[in-house]
């Protein structure tokens, strides 16, 4: 999927902007409640993954390399957990949604 042809429809992108003004508990704090609310919404899940991931590359373009490689810590850890609780639900749409979205 090409990211320019998406748009991102939730606050995650603002809710981890705020959250990063105090430290990374509250990123962290932020990541978890997203999960725990959206995990049910395919689509919601999937942009919170995805918008570990873009924080993670911002970061790591303009070199805060703490900052980058915590992100990235938390979108790997929240893509296997996205993935595994999709998986157990066994509804194949949304798996392959998950995966075209984020490739």
């Amino acid at each position: 999927m090409n990211y320019e042809d998406y748009a991102t429809f939730t606050t995650f992108w603002s809710d981890f902007s705020i959250a990063e003004r105090f430290g990374y508990e509250a990123i962290d704090d932020t990541a978890a409640r997203a999960y725990k609310e959206w995990k049910n919404d395919v689509k919601y899940l999937t942009e919170l993954v995805m918008i570990l991931n873009h924080k993670c590359w911002m970061y790591y373009h303009d070199g805060a390399e703490a900052l980058s490689n915590h992100y990235s810590d938390l979108y790997y850890e929240y893509y296997e957990k996205a993935l595994n609780y999709l998986d157990k639900k066994g509804n194949k749409e949304d798996i392959s949604y998950f995966i075209r979205t984020l490739d």
